[in-house]
């Protein structure tokens, strides 16, 4: 018979061996940051978290059953003055429709998009009458480093040249079930999408 010492030792190791590989399955699975490592496998944008301005964590879900425009934006490029103003233009015309703009300050390019998060990019926008949508904390969209969200969208919808985001203000459009329809070149103006939003908003 084993003695009641054994038992509780055999216990007390199977406990910490389960709470280790808990532990560990949990840290390689998931990122500090709420969102989805695993981006292949994800069944639509819904499945992402992203970071707003200020840090706090925001579920795609949110916006379930709207027509998405998903733009990487920059202050100081070339086409910001011409994509701020379209984009700002989109907002206003679907303002009562199912449809948002979410925009992701980068600064890959160039160090283009120098602004801080909260209050500094806030006071950006508003200084240059851009509204873009929903603005979101900065990320990457290129590289080992880029958000899970941007991994997915280049999966989904792959460019002419590679995968890789060309430069400030490439185009995703994702329709009401989550899913990346189309994708534009940083060249392409928002104004041109009008027609395929409209299909997509039925």
């Amino acid at each position: 018979m084993f003695s009641t010492k054994s038992v509780l030792l055999f216990v007390v190791g199977v406990l910490i061996a389960y709470g280790v590989n808990r532990l560990y399955s949990q840290s390689t699975t998931t990122q500090t940051d709420g969102t989805m490592e695993d981006y292949k496998n994800a069944k639509s944008v819904y499945d992402f978290t992203v970071k707003d301005s200020q840090g706090a964590d925001v579920s795609l879900e949110k916006y379930r059953g709207k027509v998405l425009l998903i733009v990487n934006i920059a202050s100081q490029c070339g086409l910001t003055k011409g994509n701020y103003a379209e984009l700002t233009e989109l907002s206003q015309k679907y303002a009562d429709k199912d449809f948002k703009i979410l925009s992701f300050p980068c600064n890959q390019f160039g160090g283009q998009m120098p602004e801080g998060d909260g209050e500094e990019m806030v006071c950006h926008l508003r200084s240059a009458k851009a509204e873009v949508g929903d603005v979101f904390a900065k990320i990457d969209v290129n590289g080992d480093g880029a958000h899970p969200l941007y991994k997915y969208l280049k999966h989904k919808q792959g460019g002419t040249l590679g995968d890789s985001i060309k430069w400030n203000f490439a185009k995703f459009l994702v329709n009401k079930d989550g899913q990346p329809v189309d994708r534009y070149a940083p060249t392409t103006s928002p104004s041109s999408i009008v027609k395929d939003i409209d299909k997509l908003l039925g």
